[in-house]
């Protein structure tokens, strides 16, 4: 996610995507390297299934990517890792990506 500023859309799902403290936590240790979901589970210390949550929010958003691997002793394991990002968070950025915003049905 470099280059061209973000929509406001993409905006949006990015910053309500890192605005948890495990999904911040899981940035921040798939930085370091890339991992399975069984073994981050155990350095994070919480469950498979919340940290799944996680990892799906974090790959829609496109924070972080997956693939499927065979073991050694042949399991299937779905490595993660963090996608390279950055974002240049100014008021200038945000006013231009206001217009791009999809309009809320909620809001009107």
């Amino acid at each position: 996610m470099y280059g061209s500023p973000p929509t406001g859309d993409e905006l949006v799902a990015v910053l309500s995507t890192l605005a948890n403290p495990h999904r911040l936590r899981v940035v921040a240790a798939l930085r370091a390297e890339r991992t399975y979901v069984s073994r981050l589970a155990r350095e994070l210390g919480i469950s498979r299934p919340l940290l799944q949550v996680h990892l799906r929010k974090l790959q829609a958003a496109g924070l972080v990517t997956s693939q499927l691997e065979l073991s050694e002793d042949g399991k299937a394991l779905r490595f993660y890792e963090v996608t390279e990002f950055a974002f240049h968070l100014t008021p200038d950025t945000i006013a231009a990506a206001v217009p791009t915003l999809t309009p809320d049905s909620k809001e009107s």
